[in-house]
């Protein structure tokens, strides 16, 4: 593993450094510049990597991970002193912030790659949407995978615009989910189950919904028809969310988070 540098020390970037240390890259080889000197601290203690306030520290390195927020990137970017010559690859998990935006704000002709990351990665059990620019090497985008598969899984898109896609279903995904949680453990609830139970019962079916489709070879669809007894309780509420046109409703709120990727990527990069 090359050496890594983040400029940024927040949440998604500690998540990485565990994710990364746990995988077997030596601490000694990642550095973190981040502006909270109590943050840096924090993260040399918890880690034993190395720790900065200045950015331009991270130049040194062979990747540099982006972890800033995104109204945050242009100013960043634009105030690297950038190396003459062999330039680092950049990977952004700065959400709708354009790789060409990016490419501009660095000096042109830099090694990006776009990344989608989801907010269980701080578990390691996250899922990344992954674009690189024509600048990145098949090494490179190796390496790229390489380090964000430290907290989950990783998919590549051809086309950047997919990471728009890619943000309105994993990128946003797992709120989509609490919200199902919160409304199964209200209902529960009202139904008469005590507030405990009832948030137990959602939380172990949630999780065990979710790994029987990930370690089944069949179609979530087939998953449910299995499940759905013809005349059964399942059946009645498999046939009120249809009557409330519930795929409807998921694809309505898909696009909207769709559509709100596309303009903030648009406001984002503006000069």
């Amino acid at each position: 593993m090359s050496t890594i540098g983040f400029i940024g020390g927040g949440n998604m970037a500690a998540s990485l450094i565990g994710g990364l240390i746990d995988s077997g890259v030596s601490a000694s080889d990642i550095t973190v510049a981040e502006p909270d000197e109590n943050r840096c601290q924090t993260l040399q203690t918890q880690f034993g990597i190395k720790t900065t306030t200045d950015n331009d520290m991270t130049l040194q390195n062979e990747v540099i991970i982006l972890a800033v927020k995104p109204q945050l990137l242009k100013q960043v970017c634009q105030q690297l002193s950038m190396p003459q010559q062999d330039n680092p690859m950049f990977i952004s998990i700065a959400a709708g912030v354009k790789s060409t935006d990016i490419n501009r704000w660095l000096g042109e002709k830099q090694a990006i790659v776009r990344c989608m990351p989801n907010t269980p990665a701080l578990l390691q059990c996250g899922a990344s949407g992954m674009f690189a620019n024509e600048f990145v090497s098949n090494t490179q985008r190796q390496l790229a995978e390489k380090i964000m598969s430290a907290v989950g899984i990783t998919i590549w898109v051809d086309d950047e615009q997919q990471l728009n896609a890619v943000t309105a279903v994993s990128g946003s995904g797992p709120a989509y989910f609490f919200l199902m949680m919160e409304a199964m453990q209200q209902a529960g609830e009202v139904l008469g189950l005590d507030a405990d139970v009832a948030k137990q019962l959602v939380l172990q079916t949630a999780l065990g919904a979710a790994r029987m489709a990930a370690e089944s070879d069949s179609s979530a669809a087939e998953l449910r028809q299995r499940v759905t007894s013809k005349g059964g309780t399942t059946e009645q509420a498999i046939l009120s969310f249809q009557s409330a046109e519930y795929e409807k409703i998921v694809l309505d709120a898909l696009r909207a988070a769709n559509d709100r990727s596309i303009s903030l990527a648009d406001e984002l990069g503006s000069d």
